[in-house]
């Protein structure tokens, strides 16, 4: 009975209270802390724990990691697709800029060569600007945006910055069509640079033109350089025609094959001159017979009969004619006259 009514105090049944504890962990913490401070004895032991738990970490970051960087994925993808469809927008307007600047500083040039060939030529020119082509596919004709309201004649020169490019045939009242250079129908007087030679050139209907009744020996060469000589009253001389490409000497022909490629933008668009022409075509004088009696009818000059067979009493005869004296004449003076002879006497 002793034995039943022995019971276990209070304060083990129980153990420390949670402050005590508290206290307890505190001041055990706060030691290690400072021991550790002091003497680093729990450095190998962290390193250790930190090697083992490393995976636990990799392992615990991962799905974060997976969700920010693929977010970060398609977030930059969906950036980079505007940048690539901005800049390309913008590379577009740049190409077009740059094409247009282009266009203009090609046509400034021209402008510039059409107005420095202007001031030095000594004729009226009017600037215009082939518009298209004209409806014949088998001619090379080009149309302007010039007529006869400003001033554009039949038969005016066409020139670009380069060269000469053809002359006008037809005007109307807006605008006016322009014959090339390399038409078939379209010849021009001109002279080789070089040589001074000069010459007919007509065009062929393919882009060239072509000196034609030039002697299978004349002298011309590739690269020579063809201008007008001005010689038809249209033209004025000096201007560039065309450069000579190719020459062919055949000894069985007569006449040697000479292909040129026109100087000028022939077979081009853009800003040209339309000049005035530079006089009137002056004509071949006419042979007069009347004016000198040596002529003949063919033009060629009558031989001089010898003094002897010029009989020397016509100019008196035709003096006697008249009623007057005979006098003597240059001729009668220059030929000796035959001695009379005597007189027979009676039988």
């Amino acid at each position: 009975m002793a034995s039943l009514d022995h019971q276990t105090p209070p304060f083990f049944k129980r153990g420390l209270p949670p402050a005590a504890r508290l206290t307890i962990y505190l001041a055990l913490s706060f030691g290690l802390l400072v021991a550790d401070l002091r003497m680093h004895y729990l450095e190998t032991l962290r390193q250790a724990l930190s090697v083992l738990s490393y995976p636990l970490q990799i392992a615990a970051a991962s799905p974060a990691d997976f969700v920010h960087k693929a977010s970060e994925y398609f977030s930059g993808l969906v950036t980079l697709q505007r940048e690539n469809t901005r800049l390309k927008t913008q590379q577009l307007g740049v190409a077009s800029q740059l094409l247009f600047t282009a266009q203009l500083r090609q046509e400034n040039a021209e402008l510039r060569a059409l107005l420095g060939m202007q001031t030095s030529l000594k004729v009226r020119s009017t600037a215009a600007e082939i518009i298209f082509s004209a409806r014949d596919p088998f001619s090379r004709k080009v149309i302007l945006n010039k007529g006869s309201q400003q001033d554009i004649e039949p038969g005016s020169p066409v020139v670009d910055p380069l060269g000469v490019i053809g002359q006008v045939t037809r005007v109307f009242p807006l605008h006016a069509e322009v014959t090339l250079l390399s038409d078939k129908e379209q010849a021009i007087p001109v002279v080789v640079e070089r040589s001074g030679l000069r010459a007919v050139m007509f065009g062929t209907g393919n882009g060239l033109m072509e000196l034609k009744f030039l002697a299978a020996n004349a002298e011309v060469k590739p690269n020579d350089r063809i201008l007008t000589s001005g010689l038809d009253g249209v033209f004025s001389p000096g201007l560039p025609v065309a450069t000579v490409i190719k020459v062919t000497r055949d000894s069985a022909e007569s006449f040697a094959r000479i292909l040129c490629k026109p100087t000028g933008s022939v077979e081009r668009s853009g800003p040209v001159l339309v000049l005035s022409r530079i006089g009137s075509r002056q004509q071949r004088p006419a042979d007069d017979e009347s004016s000198d009696p040596r002529r003949a009818s063919g033009g060629r000059i009558r031989q001089n009969k010898p003094p002897a067979e010029i009989s020397a009493p016509v100019p008196a005869i035709t003096a006697t004619a008249a009623g007057s004296a005979p006098a003597p004449t240059p001729v009668q003076s220059a030929v000796p006259q035959p001695a009379a002879s005597p007189a027979r006497k009676g039988p």
